[in-house]
Protein backbone atom coordinates (compact mmCIF):
# COMPACT_ATOMS: atom_id res chain seq x y z
CA UNK A 1 0.00 0.00 0.00
CA UNK A 2 1.78 3.22 -0.91
CA UNK A 3 0.68 6.39 1.56
CA UNK A 4 1.36 9.62 2.34
CA UNK A 5 2.72 11.26 5.46
CA UNK A 6 2.45 15.19 6.40
CA UNK A 7 5.60 16.42 8.50
CA UNK A 8 4.22 17.49 11.92
CA UNK A 9 5.75 20.96 11.10
CA UNK A 10 2.57 21.79 9.01
CA UNK A 11 0.77 21.35 12.04
CA UNK A 12 3.01 23.87 14.12
CA UNK A 13 1.24 26.67 15.96
CA UNK A 14 -2.61 25.67 15.13
CA UNK A 15 -4.63 27.90 16.92
CA UNK A 16 -6.10 26.69 20.18
CA UNK A 17 -4.39 23.32 19.64
CA UNK A 18 -2.00 23.04 22.46
CA UNK A 19 -1.88 19.24 22.33
CA UNK A 20 0.65 16.68 21.62
CA UNK A 21 0.82 14.10 18.97
CA UNK A 22 0.70 10.56 20.03
CA UNK A 23 1.27 7.90 17.47
CA UNK A 24 0.45 4.13 16.76
CA UNK A 25 1.20 1.34 14.26
CA UNK A 26 -1.30 -0.67 12.71
CA UNK A 27 -1.62 -2.96 10.10
CA UNK A 28 -2.54 -1.47 6.72
CA UNK A 29 -5.34 -4.45 6.14
CA UNK A 30 -3.24 -5.50 3.15
CA UNK A 31 -1.94 -9.04 5.08
CA UNK A 32 1.46 -8.30 3.55
CA UNK A 33 3.08 -7.01 7.21
CA UNK A 34 2.80 -3.65 6.13
CA UNK A 35 1.53 -0.93 8.96
CA UNK A 36 -0.09 2.55 8.79
CA UNK A 37 0.96 5.43 11.47
CA UNK A 38 -2.03 6.50 13.17
CA UNK A 39 -2.58 9.93 15.14
CA UNK A 40 -4.34 10.38 18.38
CA UNK A 41 -4.79 12.99 20.99
CA UNK A 42 -4.76 11.28 24.17
CA UNK A 43 -5.67 14.34 26.87
CA UNK A 44 -7.12 14.53 30.52
CA UNK A 45 -6.72 12.17 33.46
CA UNK A 46 -5.22 8.51 32.69
CA UNK A 47 -7.38 7.06 34.84
CA UNK A 48 -10.56 8.96 34.15
CA UNK A 49 -13.36 8.09 32.47
CA UNK A 50 -12.81 7.46 28.59
CA UNK A 51 -14.57 10.01 25.79
CA UNK A 52 -13.84 8.87 22.52
CA UNK A 53 -13.97 11.36 19.98
CA UNK A 54 -14.73 10.21 16.11
CA UNK A 55 -14.75 13.08 13.72
CA UNK A 56 -15.54 13.20 10.12
CA UNK A 57 -14.81 13.96 6.76
CA UNK A 58 -13.20 16.44 5.91
CA UNK A 59 -12.32 16.82 9.26
CA UNK A 60 -9.62 15.48 11.97
CA UNK A 61 -8.96 15.68 16.14
CA UNK A 62 -8.99 19.15 15.51
CA UNK A 63 -12.68 19.28 15.08
CA UNK A 64 -12.91 18.70 18.96
CA UNK A 65 -10.13 21.06 20.31
CA UNK A 66 -13.01 22.99 22.35
CA UNK A 67 -14.58 19.98 23.47
CA UNK A 68 -11.42 18.29 24.30
CA UNK A 69 -10.11 20.87 27.72
CA UNK A 70 -13.51 21.46 28.78
CA UNK A 71 -13.74 17.30 29.38
CA UNK A 72 -10.10 16.84 30.44
CA UNK A 73 -10.95 19.56 33.38
CA UNK A 74 -14.11 17.37 34.18
CA UNK A 75 -11.95 14.33 34.84
CA UNK A 76 -12.16 12.63 31.89
CA UNK A 77 -9.64 10.52 29.81
CA UNK A 78 -10.28 12.29 26.36
CA UNK A 79 -9.05 10.16 23.00
CA UNK A 80 -9.58 11.38 19.97
CA UNK A 81 -8.25 9.89 17.08
CA UNK A 82 -7.54 11.12 13.38
CA UNK A 83 -9.22 8.35 10.78
CA UNK A 84 -6.51 7.37 8.50
CA UNK A 85 -6.42 9.38 5.64
CA UNK A 86 -7.05 12.44 7.90
CA UNK A 87 -5.04 15.03 9.95
CA UNK A 88 -1.78 13.51 10.75
CA UNK A 89 -2.42 9.68 10.24
CA UNK A 90 -1.15 8.28 7.21
CA UNK A 91 -3.05 8.70 3.97
CA UNK A 92 -3.38 5.41 1.56
CA UNK A 93 -2.92 7.18 -1.63
CA UNK A 94 -5.74 4.66 -3.55
CA UNK A 95 -9.28 5.20 -2.88
CA UNK A 96 -9.39 1.70 -3.75
CA UNK A 97 -7.64 1.48 0.13
CA UNK A 98 -10.53 3.43 1.44
CA UNK A 99 -13.25 0.89 2.36
CA UNK A 100 -15.91 0.84 5.23
CA UNK A 101 -14.28 -2.47 6.18
CA UNK A 102 -10.70 -1.25 6.61
CA UNK A 103 -12.08 2.02 8.39
CA UNK A 104 -13.61 0.08 10.72
CA UNK A 105 -11.10 -2.42 10.78
CA UNK A 106 -8.26 0.41 11.42
CA UNK A 107 -10.17 1.65 14.14
CA UNK A 108 -10.99 -1.29 16.14
CA UNK A 109 -7.01 -2.18 15.95
CA UNK A 110 -6.09 1.71 17.57
CA UNK A 111 -9.26 1.41 20.02
CA UNK A 112 -8.86 -1.89 21.23
CA UNK A 113 -5.78 -3.74 20.39
CA UNK A 114 -3.65 -1.24 21.14
CA UNK A 115 -5.08 1.36 23.74
CA UNK A 116 -7.75 -0.87 25.00
CA UNK A 117 -10.29 1.08 25.86
CA UNK A 118 -13.13 0.19 27.70
CA UNK A 119 -16.15 1.54 29.64
CA UNK A 120 -16.35 4.33 26.65
CA UNK A 121 -18.08 7.28 26.34
CA UNK A 122 -18.37 7.40 22.57
CA UNK A 123 -19.23 10.80 20.50
CA UNK A 124 -19.24 10.17 16.41
CA UNK A 125 -19.86 12.60 14.21
CA UNK A 126 -20.26 11.99 10.17
CA UNK A 127 -18.21 9.49 9.12
CA UNK A 128 -16.78 8.99 12.79
CA UNK A 129 -20.32 8.18 13.55
CA UNK A 130 -20.61 5.55 10.63
CA UNK A 131 -17.22 3.86 11.87
CA UNK A 132 -18.17 4.09 15.84
CA UNK A 133 -21.62 2.74 15.54
CA UNK A 134 -20.03 0.02 13.94
CA UNK A 135 -17.79 -0.81 16.33
CA UNK A 136 -20.22 -0.27 19.22
CA UNK A 137 -22.29 -3.16 17.64
CA UNK A 138 -19.58 -5.48 17.37
CA UNK A 139 -18.38 -4.98 20.93
CA UNK A 140 -21.05 -3.53 23.53
CA UNK A 141 -19.28 -4.80 26.29
CA UNK A 142 -16.60 -1.89 25.80
CA UNK A 143 -18.88 0.58 26.01
CA UNK A 144 -20.75 2.50 28.61
CA UNK A 145 -22.81 5.40 26.19
CA UNK A 146 -23.26 6.73 22.85
CA UNK A 147 -24.25 10.45 21.28
CA UNK A 148 -23.59 11.22 17.71
CA UNK A 149 -23.52 14.38 16.26
CA UNK A 150 -24.84 15.09 12.63
CA UNK A 151 -24.01 11.16 11.48
CA UNK A 152 -25.95 7.79 12.08
CA UNK A 153 -25.58 4.27 10.70
CA UNK A 154 -27.49 3.38 7.57
CA UNK A 155 -29.17 0.18 7.24
CA UNK A 156 -29.79 0.12 3.66
CA UNK A 157 -33.16 -0.58 3.48
CA UNK A 158 -33.62 3.46 2.76
CA UNK A 159 -32.53 5.51 -0.38
CA UNK A 160 -29.50 8.45 1.32
CA UNK A 161 -31.30 11.29 1.21
CA UNK A 162 -30.07 13.83 -1.74
CA UNK A 163 -28.02 15.98 0.28
CA UNK A 164 -25.97 12.97 1.36
CA UNK A 165 -25.88 12.07 -2.48
CA UNK A 166 -24.71 15.50 -3.67
CA UNK A 167 -22.03 15.85 -1.05
CA UNK A 168 -20.77 12.27 -2.22
CA UNK A 169 -20.64 13.60 -5.68
CA UNK A 170 -19.00 16.51 -5.07
CA UNK A 171 -16.67 14.90 -2.73
CA UNK A 172 -15.52 11.94 -5.21
CA UNK A 173 -15.57 14.64 -7.84
CA UNK A 174 -14.35 18.20 -7.08
CA UNK A 175 -10.66 19.50 -8.57
CA UNK A 176 -10.27 21.11 -5.26
CA UNK A 177 -11.26 20.11 -1.97
CA UNK A 178 -11.49 23.34 0.26
CA UNK A 179 -11.61 21.69 3.40
CA UNK A 180 -11.24 25.35 5.40
CA UNK A 181 -13.99 26.25 3.43
CA UNK A 182 -16.22 23.23 4.20
CA UNK A 183 -15.94 22.93 7.59
CA UNK A 184 -16.46 26.49 8.20
CA UNK A 185 -19.14 26.37 6.11
CA UNK A 186 -21.03 23.75 8.55
CA UNK A 187 -19.90 25.91 11.48
CA UNK A 188 -21.55 28.74 13.58
CA UNK A 189 -19.10 30.70 13.54
CA UNK A 190 -15.83 31.50 11.37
Amino acid sequence: MEILRTHDDRFAGLPDFPFEPHYAEIADGEGGGGTLRVHHLDEGSADGPVVLLLHGEPSWCYLYRHMIPVLAEAGQRCVAPDLVGFGRSDKPTLQSDHTYERHVEWMRELLFDVLDLTDITFFGQDWGSLIGLRLVGEHPERYARVAIGNGGLPTGDRKMSDAFLQWQQFASSAPEFPVGAIVNGGSATD
